[in-house]
């Protein structure tokens, strides 16, 4: 009995041994099966940490160059209480000190042209229109900050309430605090202030120092709130005297109007196309010309004739560069869309003979 019961605890041991070096060996095969698993998710985990940290290296190098670049230039502040007239004010004022660029209302202004940013009378609120007008929006300020490397101006002047606004603007824009202060009390008499002012709370408007064609794809026309409208009716019928004035509007003033009303003759585009044009080397000449008027600006097609031996590509990208750029420094007309064809290909001698008499062949 007693052998057969040693032989029995015998037998269960061996089996439980059994059991365990089966168990172990399942977990070394898998251990065998996930290790290089394994190894590969460490490595994802390793490159991604080096991405990260070289993504963050890129981006404080960038940071670095940029704050370099907007370090050097010279900030001249512009500052007058809202409604003074200092957006009309700072048309001369920059061309007399020979600023080209300026940042009035969320806009950067270069000559007639908006080159960035976006007015901040189109914000929702009166909150949200002085959040853009500081430029408190990272979103915002990075991307003035970027069209200002880009352009790189030397000078720039900046439109503001007050010195505390300045000073906000050129935080967020990480530019100098500014080198020379202009008050519109330095330029402008009481009464012109005053007048100034009246327009604004009778009428509501406000200028921005650019053509009226340039603007036109930011604010088409006056934006009023309807019910305020309708109360001030009610109050002038009573004879009672509202508090409540529009919604201010934008008025633009261009450089040009004091000379009276602005037109172009499509015939006399055409003759400025065709001066652009001769200064591009490989174009023979303008066979065709069309334009059309949409409510932001106008659509331009050409239709041109090539030199033989010239990449058409690249001729037609430079006419469309050129003659789109200098249409809107010479005329302010916002050019919506330039249409460029290439309607036939001349040898170089025929073309010569043609800009020279005035030909043009169908």
């Amino acid at each position: 009995m007693a052998i057969r019961f040693n032989k029995k605890r015998r037998m269960a041991k061996e089996a439980e041994e059994a059991r365990l070096r089966d168990h172990m060996t399942a977990q070394a095969e898998k251990t065998d099966r996930t290790g290089p698993f394994r190894t590969l998710g460490r490595l994802a985990e390793a490159v991604k940490n080096s991405h990260a940290e070289r993504a963050d290296l890129v981006a404080e190098k960038t940071r670095d160059a940029t704050q370099e670049i907007l370090a050097e230039i010279a900030v001249v502040a512009f500052i007058g209480p809202s409604g003074t007239g200092k957006s009309t004010r700072a048309i001369a004022l920059a061309r007399k000190y020979q600023i080209p660029y300026l940042i009035d209302d969320g806009l950067l202004i270069h000559g007639s042209r908006i080159v960035a940013g976006s007015s901040a009378k189109r914000a929702s609120s009166k909150l949200e229109s002085v959040r853009q007008a500081l430029f408190a929006d990272e979103t915002r300020a990075a991307v003035m900050r970027r069209a200002l490397v880009a352009h790189r101006p030397t000078t720039l002047m900046i439109l503001g309430t007050s010195d505390g606004m300045l000073e906000k603007i050129c935080r967020n824009l990480w530019l100098n605090q500014p080198a020379m202060l202009i008050r519109i009390e330095d330029i402008s008499t009481d009464e012109e202030m005053r007048q100034a002012k009246q327009t604004r709370l009778t009428e509501g408007k406000h200028t921005i120092p650019v053509p009226s064609m340039e603007i036109k794809h930011e604010f088409s026309g006056y934006f009023a709130a309807p019910i305020s409208r309708l109360r001030r009716r009610w109050d002038r019928d009573r004879g009672a005297q509202s508090g409540l004035l529009d919604s201010e509007r934008t008025v633009v003033r261009p450089t040009f109007s004091s000379l009276g009303s602005y037109s172009i003759s499509d015939e006399a585009l055409r003759m400025m196309v065709e001066i652009i044009l001769r200064r591009i080397r490989g174009v023979a000449g303008l066979v065709g010309f069309s334009t059309e008027n949409e409510i932001a600006g106008v659509v331009i097609d050409l239709d041109l004739a090539l030199i033989y031996g010239f990449n058409a590509q690249q001729v037609l990208h430079e006419v469309q560069e050129k003659v789109s750029a200098q249409i809107e420094e010479y005329t302010s007309i916002n050019v919506m869309a330039l249409n460029v064809k290439a309607k036939r290909v001349e040898h170089a001698q025929a073309a010569s003979h043609s800009n020279v008499t005035g030909e043009s062949r169908p």
